[in-house]
């Protein structure tokens, strides 16, 4: 996918876009995903386990995760677990997304639907 522009991909889903943020920081396995998510948005997003899991083969189908060969703690881990990480595609997809969801809140905020930013 060499040839892909982080624009073709977007609109990410919620979730999609969740993913890549949760690895953005760091490399983690499926449910260190899924609780980096839950914590990060106060519980109001939950990725059951099929969402987390097809996205992720989705995800590294377009080449925006990879599976990491190293594990964070190999003392503490359990082998069967796969990290994955970020690519480079990855970060510039996210940030395209971060992009337009940003442009989109600040249209919205621009016809009195958002609170002035200083605010949020």
């Amino acid at each position: 996918m060499t040839d892909t522009q982080p624009r073709d991909l977007l609109p990410l889903t919620e979730p999609v876009f969740h993913i890549l943020l949760a690895l953005v920081d760091d490399e983690r396995h499926g449910y260190a995903i899924m609780q980096e998510v839950r914590s990060r948005t106060e519980g109001d997003v939950t990725l059951a386990p099929g969402t987390l899991y097809g996205a992720i083969k989705r995800l590294r189908g377009l080449g925006l995760i990879e599976e990491s060969e190293t594990r964070v703690d190999p003392e503490l881990d359990d082998e069967r677990r796969r990290y994955y990480r970020i690519t480079g595609l990855g970060e510039r997809v996210a940030t395209a997304e971060a992009t337009r969801i940003a442009s989109l809140a600040r249209q919205a905020a621009a016809k009195r639907l958002l609170p002035e930013w200083g605010a949020v």
